[in-house]
């Protein structure tokens, strides 16, 4: 009986521990995004290491990344989740193993004062990242919305973080940004206001993805990817005030600061990853391709199928 128990006791803590690669290097494309900073974490707070992963973390604006899995530079990325369906649809084969975060008011418009609404932006100049982007799309998730189209304004070519400075700099008349950069337009009240955000249009969740070839050739390292990242926000639901310091210097902020960008998101567990691929993730997709192919970002959609596989978060 004893031996009995013993067994039970060893089979139960190999089933529930990470699950370790043997040493495999991996180039992840990522940005300074709030929601991705887990992923820094894992890095730095040697979690990928203990996981048997060798990590080289790249920052890589959103317009690029797809570019870099092309070359082979990187082999994982996070992006969001329309994003991943103009890659597919134009040739970049990728699959998303795990979300991230889901924006809770981190992503948004910044609009002059005298901007009474999103429909008074017709004819007016936005700053907004290149068409394929996060930001690009939320624009025009946004004006679809309020009844006009990309077409109705004249948009300036920035990325998230020179967006949101210009923006309090005078430049423009509204601009597209997330945090840590929002908080910038939050801080300059006389320079504008933040019109809409993803409270108001809750259309921005981040996930992480690899190329199929990485999948197939490293189920280990997949898994270990996987299980990073949720023992990264386990240290952070231990040892919060670290985790943010961690996090913040890596976008040069205070813990207190990162912190005040983190709480406009939600990073997602496993059980809320099981529930978000098998329902929101779905519907999602739908809406978020009729969008890109109106835009003219995609001439096809993608099977929903070839665009992720959830057996990482089992």
């Amino acid at each position: 009986m004893r031996s009995l128990r013993a067994f039970t006791a060893v089979f139960a803590l190999l089933v529930s521990a990470p699950a370790v690669a043997d040493d495999v290097k991996v180039g992840i494309g990522i940005s300074g995004w709030t929601g991705f900073a887990p992923l820094t974490l894992a890095s730095q707070a040697g979690i990928f290491k203990k996981n048997g992963l060798d990590v080289t973390l790249r920052k890589i604006p959103q317009k690029d990344r797809h570019l870099a899995i092309a070359s082979g530079d990187i082999q994982c990325a996070a992006t969001t989740v329309e994003t991943w369906i103009s890659w597919n649809a134009n040739g970049v084969a990728t699959k998303q193993i795990f979300q991230l975060d889901k924006s809770f008011g981190a992503d948004g418009m910044a609009v002059r004062n005298d901007i009474a609404s999103i429909k008074d932006l017709k004819g007016k100049t936005v700053a907004a990242s290149a068409p394929g982007t996060s930001p690009y799309f939320a624009l025009a998730w946004m004006l679809r919305k309020n009844g006009l189209s990309v077409k109705d304004v004249t948009i300036v070519n920035l990325e998230p973080a020179a967006a949101a400075q210009a923006f309090v700099s005078g430049q423009n008349d509204a601009a597209m940004t997330y945090e840590p950069y929002l908080s910038t337009v939050r801080g300059a009240p006389d320079k504008g206001k933040i019109i809409a955000t993803t409270l108001d249009y809750p259309m921005v969740m981040d996930t992480f993805g690899c190329t199929p070839k990485f999948l197939t050739d490293n189920p280990k390292a997949a898994q270990a990817l996987a299980d990073s990242y949720f023992e990264a926000l386990d240290m952070i639901a231990r040892d919060q005030a670290k985790a943010y310091e961690i996090m913040g210097a890596d976008v040069k902020q205070s813990g207190d600061q990162f912190g005040n960008s983190a709480k406009y998101l939600r990073w997602q567990d496993k059980a809320a990853n099981q529930k978000f691929f098998t329902g929101e993730f779905l519907t999602f997709n739908k809406e978020a391709a009729d969008l890109l192919l109106e835009i003219g970002i995609i001439k096809s959609a993608p099977k929903i199928e070839d665009l992720f596989d959830a057996s990482f978060i089992k």
